[in-house]
């Protein structure tokens, strides 16, 4: 895979990517050319919580599971042992919005990417955020 760009990605953008067909064809679409990525935490927390949202619309949770595991081969999730060191500095610029959400800003600040979320707590972090309505732009442009 050449890749020119990396991508950090939310968890919510992960269960976005589940539930839907436009964040999940933008990642298929963009996976030759941008190396997403993800924390393990924030995997963790769509493990956990996809189930939950495709009960609630009466859908087989096991479908949430398998479509997420699809995405592990579009997705590199990034284990806290490369991360953690960053985590100090991370928690340090989210503290004031929502500290559990360090883990992608450390994944940021180690690979010295942008973040992909719907989360406004990431903006004032110091790290460029993208949107969904506008992470096309970043995906679609040329280096």
């Amino acid at each position: 895979m050449q890749t020119n760009r990396i991508l950090a990605i939310d968890a919510n953008i992960l269960i976005r990517a589940v539930l839907g067909k436009k964040v999940r064809e933008l990642i298929q679409n963009h996976a030759a050319k941008v190396l997403f990525v993800t924390p393990d935490l924030c995997y963790e927390d769509a493990l956990k919580y996809l189930p939950i949202l495709f009960e609630k619309r009466k859908l087989p949770p096991d479908d949430a599971l398998s479509l997420l595991s699809e995405l592990k081969y579009l997705i590199q999730v990034v284990d806290i042992s490369l991360y953690s060191l960053h985590e100090q500095a991370a928690k340090d610029r989210i503290a004031m919005r929502d500290l559990n959400d360090w883990s992608v800003v450390a994944v940021a600040l180690m690979l010295d990417c942008p973040i992909w979320t719907e989360d406004n707590d990431f903006f004032g972090t110091g790290i460029a955020t993208w949107t969904s309505d506008r992470v096309h732009l970043y995906l679609n442009a040329s280096n």
